[in-house]
């Protein structure tokens, strides 16, 4: 049941066109607009990916703006059945292997080619492993229309020579179009089904973009609100794994509620200072959005990046994050390990080491230079330039 609350209303249908008529003198009717509807495609199809993909088809069957079908990227495998992944789906209106016993919604389609499925679309949903990235944006450099609009539901970054740079950025850089992104308290499997949450879209100067992607996520379970910030919103979804280690940490050496508390609170303002030092343009109150608090706690409640580092620290850090993700998530990948990693080589780069004790911490334990229990010992260390810390 949702909250008590009165949700940020959603445009309506008839307010925004993604495409516009060649024609756009007063003569085109309601009939002729139709021909101009939107096509979604959704670049990935784990466990978030089908949920996203299950949201958005919900809702392209009622919002005239949108072709019914929402094609989904599926990276091929073969079942242990025998059987091709995207067969499955398209047979079962179900993804057996990355969310099982749901129903996506009969207008999904899996399509193993990556360039056919995007060609038609104007909408592109990216919601891949990030390390996966540069590569499918490689693959598709000219193969996407000239006039699509890109949303990244990707949490993490690629670290290059000049710098960190953001999947959006990638995405944008890559293949000429514009990047909003969506980030959240958002556990999938809970969304799957239905259970209440709330999700944030950062978006850069397009107000009407962003209501368009918020119309086409947004359900009565679903409730999204735009904001103007994109690196914020995308910060916020990318470095929240790296607290979510540091939770996994404490919970795994059973050290309380009131250490992982301190833990949650110490991540956050590392998450406000490393962001504003990267972006300056970044805003504060974008912190108390779901992409913010929201998803830090839910992240270090119940998410898989605390479930692995729970039974990493439990075996005393002598297994390996990659066999615990081999054995615990079915094919699913971990994104904070080697989000750690990367702010990791940024911090040291510009060196920033001193002033994120926790950030640090997260990467020591992770490869083997500390033990689980560093988390506490090392995170309270007092940074030198604490004044990077306070929110104004």
């Amino acid at each position: 049941m949702a909250p008590a609350f009165e949700p940020v209303p959603v445009p309506k249908d008839t307010e925004i066109q993604t495409e516009t008529p060649h024609d756009t003198s007063n003569t085109v009717n309601n009939d002729a607009q139709v021909d101009y509807k939107s096509r979604v495609t959704v670049v990935g199809s784990g466990n978030w990916g089908s949920v996203a993909a299950k949201l958005i088809a919900s809702n392209t069957l009622k919002l005239n703006s949108f072709h019914d079908e929402v094609r989904m990227w599926v990276f091929e495998e073969t079942l242990q059945c025998g059987e091709k992944l995207t067969d499955v789906i398209n047979r079962t209106n179900e993804n057996v292997k990355y969310l099982p016993g749901i129903k996506l919604g009969k207008n999904v389609v899996a399509d193993p080619d990556l360039e056919n499925a995007v060609k038609d679309a104007n909408m592109l949903v990216f919601v891949t492993p990030h390390q996966f990235m540069e590569g499918i944006c490689k693959r598709l450099v000219g193969k996407v229309r000239g006039d699509a609009e890109a949303i990244s539901l990707i949490k993490g970054m690629e670290v290059k020579m000049e710098g960190p740079c953001m999947i959006s950025t990638l995405i944008s850089e890559n293949l000429g179009i514009n990047c909003s992104v969506l980030m959240g308290a958002n556990i999938a499997n809970e969304i799957a089904v239905e259970k209440f949450s709330e999700a944030t879209v950062g978006y850069r100067d397009k107000r009407e973009i962003a209501e368009q992607w918020v119309r086409l996520f947004s359900t009565p379970y679903f409730v999204v609100t735009p904001v103007q910030d994109v690196e914020g919103v995308e910060l916020c979804g990318t470095l929240k794994n790296v607290v979510a280690i540091a939770a996994g940490f404490v919970d795994g050496l059973d050290m309380g509620n009131n250490t992982k508390a301190a833990i949650m609170r110490i991540g956050l303002r590392e998450m406000i200072a490393f962001s504003k030092l990267l972006f300056s343009s970044v805003r504060d109150s974008t912190f108390f959005e779901s992409c913010g608090v929201a998803d830090v706690i839910t992240t270090c409640l119940g998410g898989r990046n605390r479930k692995v580092a729970d039974a990493f620290a439990k075996n005393g850090g002598k297994r390996s994050f990659d066999e615990l993700e081999a054995e615990m998530l079915q094919g699913q990948k971990l994104q904070g390990v080697s989000t750690a990693r990367e702010v990791y080589e940024v911090l040291s780069h510009r060196g920033w080491l001193e002033l994120f004790p926790l950030f640090a911490t997260v990467h020591e334990i992770c490869v083997g230079r500390l033990p689980p229990s560093a988390i506490v010992e090392h995170s309270e260390r007092k940074p030198k330039l604490p004044l990077f810390y306070s929110v104004s």
